[in-house]
């Protein structure tokens, strides 16, 4: 591989990754429609609690894997085994295929906005047809390396950047005048009611605060390795997690929680915001409308390549085809990627047709990903205890502290997500049977098809060497 195109990215560009990959403005809406003004002081100590400590993992685990070429599979290796290390940068990449079947509708529906003002209702099928497309050159970027994802991420971040400030400084403005706030910011708003159905919300609270691992796919191509890695991730993570907080107590200032929907909810904010300020709404709309796509389909290409690229390029050789694992100049393995446009393509027909409208489509997406994602981070922070536990002696530029709070604060964190992931699996008001079978029994399958194949690839390996080894002994 040729090592010219590698080590391109800076510091603003692995940052501005890491905010592509991380940073979603439409999870400030979604988790307000869900929460309301509580999801602020939420997202406040899902940063505090796992997002921070969880990229101090990452680090930890970047600075103790300095030849890793994507991250996850060494991680887990070590302190897991190797099947255990498959498995997990497997559920990573297939976790991810529902992902984009919920993201696509999102990214027309701002489209639309870009260019109608407003958003126009397509069916589910032209839904699908349409996200196909944009999928297909998603895919086709992303297999370009981190030289392009880092000049697109640098681009979305600063229209995210901008887009944010202008909206805080718009409500900060309206409140520091004669405003009321559609919904009061009061700490009766602010203060969550812990239930059955919150918990399994925090699922949707931590993926959004999640996701510093997908930048760790690039650190081969960052200047400066993986110290400068580091410390742009820790930094990443902070602020991330201050705009999250800000957003989601601001949100509402213009436009009620009730008045706000899924795929049009960061536009109807602003038109809130202009209709206050007495500017054209439709222009406003156009112009966050071109910002959110491009943003929206930035994201969509960071995880378009990472998960490819997590699961595919450090595997051992001859689990999948020779061609399939094999990596291009960038470091991308190019057929995976479109083995992966493929798989989802599939999943977009069959949702297409089996939904009445697109906000069916995401629900059902949105189902299919909740529980299910949050295992991949768990693999992880397993993988960080045993570590800590075991191989505490592993030469390293980071640490998060000694051994003993290290293991005590992913414990707390294991503690929390599992809660978390069985209230998601099995949300209040929906059929159990229905939610075990899309939530569990599918992963569940999906995970044990994986497992056999791993075990199947290692088992006539170890034929193999025993064989080399019994024809080595007869020559002597």
């Amino acid at each position: 591989m040729s090592e010219s195109v590698r080590g391109t990215i800076g510091k603003f560009a692995l940052l501005s990754m890491t905010l592509a990959a991380v940073f979603n403005v439409r999870n400030i809406v979604n988790n307000n429609i869900e929460l309301g003004l509580s999801s602020a002081p939420i997202f406040l100590l899902a940063t505090i609690v796992y997002f921070i400590p969880f990229v101090f993992i990452i680090a930890e685990f970047v600075s103790a894997n300095k030849d890793s070429e994507s991250g996850m599979y060494d991680w887990l290796k070590k302190p897991l085994g190797s099947k255990s290390a498959y498995l997990g940068s497997f559920l990573y990449w297939f976790v991810n295929l529902f992902w984009f079947v919920s993201l696509l509708p999102n990214v027309i529906a701002y489209a639309s906005y870009a260019m109608l003002g407003y958003e126009y209702s397509f069916s589910p099928m032209v839904t699908s047809l349409i996200s196909i497309i944009l999928f297909a050159a998603a895919t086709h970027i992303s297999t370009k390396g981190a030289s392009w994802l880092g000049k697109i991420s640098e681009l979305v971040a600063y229209g995210v950047f901008a887009l944010f400030g202008i909206y805080v400084l718009g409500a900060l403005m309206a409140l520091s005048g004669d405003h009321v706030p559609a919904e009061p910011i009061t700490m009766e708003a602010m203060s969550p009611t812990i239930n059955w159905a919150t918990l399994g919300i925090m699922c949707w609270i931590f993926q959004a605060a999640g996701g510093a691992e997908t930048a760790a796919a690039y650190l081969k191509d960052v200047k400066g390795g993986q110290k400068t890695f580091i410390k742009v991730i820790i930094w990443a993570g902070v602020l991330i997690g201050a705009m999250y907080a800000v957003g989601s107590l601001l949100v509402n200032v213009f436009v009620p929680r009730e008045s706000l929907t899924y795929a049009g909810g960061m536009v109807e904010i602003f038109t809130g915001m202009a209709q206050y300020f007495d500017m054209s709404e439709s222009l406003v709309g156009r112009f966050v409308g071109i910002v959110l796509f491009i943003a929206m389909f930035g994201s969509m290409m960071m995880w378009t390549a990472a998960p490819v690229k997590i699961h595919f390029s450090e595997i051992p050789q001859g689990v999948y085809g020779e061609k399939t694992t094999e990596l291009n100049e960038h470091g991308v393995p190019v057929r995976a990627a479109w083995w992966q446009f493929g798989f989802v393509v599939v999943m977009l027909i069959v949702n297409g047709f089996g939904s009445e409208s697109v906000q069916e489509m995401m629900n059902t997406a949105i189902n299919l990903t909740a529980g299910t994602a949050m295992l991949p981070p768990i693999f992880i922070m397993v993988a960080y205890f045993v570590f800590r536990w075991k191989y505490d002696e592993t030469p390293r530029d980071f640490r998060m502290g000694s051994r003993t709070f290290g293991m005590s604060v992913v414990s707390v964190l294991i503690a929390i997500f599992i809660v978390s992931m069985t209230a998601s699996a099995f949300p209040t008001g929906v059929d159990l049977v229905r939610a075990f079978f899309i939530n569990v029994f599918m992963t569940a399958v999906f995970s044990g098809v994986a497992y056999w194949w791993i075990s199947r690839f290692e088992k006539k390996q170890r034929n193999k060497n025993n064989s080399a080894q019994s024809a080595s002994s007869a020559t002597l």
